[in-house]
């Protein structure tokens, strides 16, 4: 079965993740870039400064790019991958679906949003049930689904793993790279022998979105976890990697070989670009770091380390890589998602 697929912002940073990620994939057959009116009329080589550190596909280089408008996407198009930045996708997203597109969207906007499935395939996929009520709701045949943030996503499948535990709190201190924030987001004036604090709505994304993300869909709504989540989120000078400092409190009292455990047993997910293995746990309380360990299975991987028991709970700390597993790869795995469940 083949999957004729587009991508909307395809010149940015994380559309040529996508391309990178969807060379030779089993699957999706690329047919579509779309990008800003400058852009629009101009071979892809031309129009994005490729700085992904594998060569532009040859087939993708020459592909003339559209305008990120549904006239400018052939009609036998079956998905969608969307990295537009929030505020333009918040306004030209909608006009796709109402053409009837499936989006799978890395963008921030509705997320949230009561009726919008916000999933990783291998924590909540039943959550793509919502596409009805969404449909429903807004009088649309397509279906938009989202994928967390970069740094949610990095913490949540290791709170996955802890829920059998009894998740009660969470408090989480990030230490994100530079990349996060795009090719442009932060001098290096900024950035060198220094680190930011407070990025701005990366905290409240991670409190909001890690509760929808284990919350209890009843065929209707998503009801959040009940846990309370705190967030303090700083960038730090490393180019991709984010790590996370994270404490749980829980209801139970587990050994730390025991929470090594599930987090080890944690289960993947039978796609193409899925990890073997969802969390790989290091004994090493030095690991994981950034450089040594963001690239764990083509970056698709959550590494944990430095594993303790607190007073209440647990602490550790976690890695991702946040425009691979974080960005990209997390909407190219919902896409595949969506088309194992039949929404494609």
């Amino acid at each position: 079965m083949t999957v004729r697929i587009g991508i909307l912002g395809a010149t940015g940073a994380v559309g040529q993740r996508f391309i990178q990620l969807l060379d030779d994939h089993p699957t999706f057959e690329l047919a579509a870039l779309t990008a800003s009116e400058a852009s629009a009329g101009t071979p892809y080589r031309e129009a994005a400064k490729w700085r992904v550190n594998t060569p532009i596909p040859d087939d993708v280089a020459e592909m003339t790019v559209g305008r990120t408008h549904p006239d400018d996407v052939p009609d036998d198009v079956d998905l969608l991958f969307s990295s537009l930045p929030s505020s333009v996708a918040a306004e030209v997203e909608p006009r796709f679906l109402e053409e009837g597109y499936v989006v799978s969207s890395n963008s921030s906007n509705d997320r949230m949003a009561e009726d919008v499935p916000l999933t990783i395939p291998e924590i909540n996929p039943g959550h793509l049930d919502l596409i009805e009520v969404q449909r429903d709701e807004r009088g649309w045949d397509g279906a938009l689904v989202k994928n967390p943030n970069c740094s949610t996503i990095t913490m949540v499948p290791t709170l996955a793993a802890l829920d059998e535990f009894g998740l009660e709190r969470v408090n989480v201190t990030t230490l994100q790279a530079v990349s996060g924030a795009g090719y442009s987001g932060v001098t290096s004036m900024e950035i060198i022998d220094n680190a930011l604090p407070n990025i701005g709505g990366e905290e409240s994304k991670m409190e909001t979105e890690s509760r929808k993300l284990l919350g209890t869909f009843d065929g209707a709504e998503v009801e959040l976890h009940g846990m309370d989540v705190a967030a303090s989120c700083n960038r730090i000078p490393t180019l991709d990697g984010h790590l996370e400092n994270v404490f749980a409190d829980l209801a139970d009292d587990p050994t730390v070989d025991e929470v090594a455990a599930a987090m080890r047993a944690f289960p993947g997910v039978d796609l193409p670009s899925a990890p073997e293995q969802l969390i790989h746990v290091f004994d090493d309380p030095a690991r994981p770091q950034p450089r040594l360990d963001r690239d764990r299975e083509g970056g698709m991987a959550v590494s944990a380390g430095g594993i303790q028991g607190t007073t209440n709970g647990v602490k550790y700390n976690c890695l991702a890589h946040n425009t691979i597993r974080g960005a990209a790869g997390a909407s190219l795995l919902n896409g595949e998602l969506l088309v194992e469940e039949g929404w494609v």
